[in-house]
C-alpha cells in the first residue's frame, strides 16, 4: 500500500518522505496540489497525506478531491498554519488527521500507519460483505516450500515458540496465520504486530499495555496487544527491530506467562502462543550487540524458513495466474509466453509481495482480456556494478562498515556527485552529506 505526499516544502517533504520510507513505507511524492491530484491513483494510494497552503491547486481542494474520488481513503492534513480553527475544518471536511507544522518524525509515521491500518480494515469489511475471504491461500508446487508447509503442520498443534525467518515479502505472515489455524488456538484472536511500525517509546505501551495516567496522553487504561491475543497467537513481525531495553522485558514475559502495564504496579497473566518473525541475521544481531543471545533462544523453539520466490522459481506463474484471478474476477486474463518468460527471468527482489503487485497493475491496465509486458512495472534489479559490489562484500563486517563501504562504492559510481550519489542510494541529499561529514569522507579518499 503506497502513500501520496504532497508538499511544495521541498527540504520538509524530502525529510518526511525519507522518514516514511525508512519505516518501510513506499512513497510517491507531489510538489503542489495540481500534480497531487494528477498522480492520485486510488488503486495504489491508500492514504493520502496533503499540505493545506500550496501554490495553485491547495490542500484543501485536494481533500476534497480524493475524498469524492475514493471515499475510503484517508488523507491526513499538515501545515506550518493551524491552530484549532484550522484543524477543527479539516476534520469537518473529512480529513483523517491533522499535523501541525513543524511535527515530529515519529508522529507522523505513526499517523500514517495508523491511517493504513484503517484503509486495510475498509478494505476487509468491503471484501467481507462481497462474500471474500481475507486470508490469501499460500500456493506452491516448489518441493522446497511444500518442506516448509509440512513443517508448519507438524509443529502447529504444540505450544513450541516459532521464530520465521526469510526474506521481506516471502510470506512470512501468511506461515504465522496457518501456524495459528492449525493450532489448538485457532478459534482464539490471531494478533499482528509490526515492531519495525512503531514508534520505539511507544512500543513498550502497545505490546503490555498502560494504565490511566501512566504518560501524557494515557487518558484511559489500555490493556496492549498481548492481552488482545488472549487465548490466541500474537505474531512478532520484524522482531529483530525490537529495541534493546525492551527484550529483557519481552524475553520475561516468555518465561512468566504475565505482562505488567506501563504505569501499573499489578502483573497480568497472559495465555499466548508467539510466532516471531524477521528478514535480518539475528546471531550477528547478538554478535554485534543488539540483541540478546537469551531472547534469541527464547523465540528460536522451532525456526521455519521461508524460501525467497527466486529460489521456487516453479511458483511464479502459479501465484501470478492466482492472483490475476483474484484481482481481475470475471475477466479470465490470458497471460501470453511473451509475458511467461518475462516474469520466469525477472529477479522479484520483492518476493511474492512484488509479484502480486505487478500483478494488481497488469490487471488494472491491460486493455482487453491480455496482459501485457509492457505494463510491468519497472525492475528493480540492481545494477551490474552493484550486484558485484554486494556478492563481495567481506563477512562479518559491522552495519556501520557496510554503510560506509556502500556510501563510498556510490560515490565512486557517481564521480563523486553527491546529489547523484544521494538518488542512487534513495535518500535525501542532505543525509548523505551528514553521513560524509560523519565518517570524514572527502574526495580522493
Amino acid at each position: 500500500m503506497a502513500v501520496l505526499f504532497a508538499d511544495d516544502d521541498t527540504q520538509g517533504r524530502r525529510v518526511a518522505v525519507y522518514s516514511l520510507r525508512k519505516a518501510g513505507l513506499e512513497v510517491d511524492e507531489a510538489a503542489d496540489g495540481g500534480e497531487a491530484l494528477q498522480r492520485f491513483d486510488p488503486a495504489r494510494h491508500r492514504v493520502v497525506v496533503t499540505d493545506l497552503k500550496m501554490p495553485g491547486v491547495p490542500g484543501t481542494e485536494v481533500l476534497a478531491t480524493v475524498r469524492k474520488r475514493s471515499p475510503d481513503t484517508p488523507v491526513v492534513v499538515i501545515t506550518a498554519f493551524g491552530g484549532v480553527d484550522v484543524a477543527v475544518e479539516a476534520m469537518r471536511a473529512g480529513a483523517f488527521h491533522f499535523l501541525e507544522k513543524p511535527f515530529a518524525r515519529d508522529a507522523l509515521v505513526l499517523t500514517v500507519q495508523r491511517a493504513l491500518e484503517t484503509a486495510r480494515l475498509r478494505a476487509e469489511n468491503v471484501r467481507l460483505r462481497a462474500g471474500q475471504t481475507v486470508e490469501r491461500r499460500l500456493i506452491t508446487s516448489s518441493p522446497g516450500m511444500q518442506a516448509v508447509l509440512d513443517l508448519v503442520d507438524r509443529v502447529a498443534p504444540s505450544e513450541a515458540t516459532v521464530l520465521v525467518t526469510g526474506e521481506s515479502g516471502t510470506g512470512k505472515e501468511l506461515i504465522a496465520r496457518r501456524l495459528h489455524r492449525r493450532s489448538g488456538r485457532g478459534g482464539g484472536p490471531f494478533v499482528a504486530v509490526n515492531c519495525a511500525a512503531i514508534p520505539a517509546e511507544l512500543l513498550e505501551s502497545e505490546l503490555f499495555g498502560h494504565v490511566k495516567g501512566a504518560f501524557t496522553g494515557a487518558v484511559r487504561d489500555r490493556p496492549g496487544h498481548f492481552r488482545a491475543a488472549e487465548g490466541g497467537t500474537l505474531f512478532l513481525d520484524e522482531v529483530g527491530e525490537l529495541p534493546l531495553a525492551l527484550q529483557p522485558k519481552l524475553l520475561r514475559v516468555l518465561q512468566e506467562g504475565s505482562v505488567a502495564p506501563v504505569g501499573g504496579e499489578a502483573v497480568v497473566p497472559v495465555d499466548v502462543r508467539i510466532v516471531a518473525a524477521t528478514n535480518q541475521d539475528l546471531e550477528h544481531q547478538i554478535a554485534a550487540g543488539d540483541f540478546r543471545e537469551d531472547l534469541f533462544y527464547r523465540l528460536d523453539v522451532i525456526r521455519v524458513e521461508v524460501p525467497a520466490l527466486r529460489d521456487r522459481p516453479e511458483d511464479i506463474l502459479l501465484l501470478a495466474r492466482s492472483f490475476l484471478d483474484e484481482l481481475a474476477p470475471g475477466r479470465a486474463l490470458r497471460v501470453g509466453r511473451d509475458i511467461t518468460r518475462v516474469l520466469r527471468e525477472r529477479e522479484w527482489p520483492g518476493n511474492v509481495r512484488e509479484l502480486r503487485n505487478a500483478c494488481e497493475r497488469l490487471a488494472l491496465l491491460a486493455p482487453g482480456d491480455r496482459v501485457r509486458v509492457q505494463d510491468l512495472p519497472r525492475s528493480r534489479r540492481l545494477g551490474s556494478s552493484d550486484a558485484r559490489w554486494v556478492q563481495h562484500v567481506p563477512p562479518g563486517l559491522s552495519l556501520a562498515e557496510v554503510e560506509l563501504q556502500w556510501v563510498r562504492h556510490a560515490l565512486d559510481q557517481t564521480s563523486w556527485n553527491v546529489s547523484a550519489a544521494a538518488r542512487r542510494l534513495d535518500v535525501p541529499r542532505h543525509v548523505l552529506a551528514y553521513r560524509l561529514e560523519k565518517y570524514g569522507l572527502r574526495r580522493g579518499d
